[in-house]
């Protein structure tokens, strides 16, 4: 279990606990990357920008895979596990798929979580800010969606995009 790369891991929170834990595991010095977005919310008498997370009870750690470091995520009030293939051996995340999850939340384009999907075919985006993000290229009512599948949490985020813009990798 005793491992020197730095690696990131998928960790169940508790339901709404997600910004808390981040703020917990940044004040210990973890590297933590909660995906958000912002959507308006409509009440009968008022609208408000609020800002949630991509993917409701999970956020990213990246630390070296060693017994300390994951007993001192797990130690974290508001963490309920790590995400796993193999029980007790937590999952490594793919580093492309958090850094191209990253890129889409800065470019704050307008993202929507999206299901799980392993089929259909793979593309990269040519042009632009999101140059090399690479997803599932799917249609939807006549538009192209770019689909970013983050594997361990089965689950993804959907891009509207321009076929024209993407290339198959």
């Amino acid at each position: 279990m005793e491992s020197t790369d730095i690696c990131w891991y998928a960790i169940h929170v508790r339901s709404r606990h997600e910004f808390r834990v981040v703020e917990r595991l940044t004040k210990l010095g973890i590297e933590a990357f909660l995906p958000i977005v912002e959507r308006v919310n409509r009440w009968k008498d008022r609208k408000k920008l609020v800002i949630l997370p991509l993917f409701p009870g999970y956020l990213f750690v990246h630390i070296n895979k060693n017994y300390h470091n994951i007993l001192a995520v797990l130690k974290i009030r508001g963490v309920v596990r790590f995400l796993e293939m193999v029980p007790g051996e937590p999952e490594p995340v793919p580093e492309d798929q958090v850094i191209f999850l990253k890129r889409l939340v800065e470019n704050k384009e307008s993202l929507d979580p999206y299901p799980y999907l392993k089929e259909g075919q793979m593309v990269r985006i040519k042009r632009g800010p999101l140059t090399g993000v690479e997803g599932i290229l799917i249609e939807r009512t006549g538009q192209h969606i770019l689909v970013l599948s983050v594997d361990i949490l089965r689950q993804g985020v959907s891009l509207k995009i321009d076929a024209s813009e993407v290339e198959l990798v």
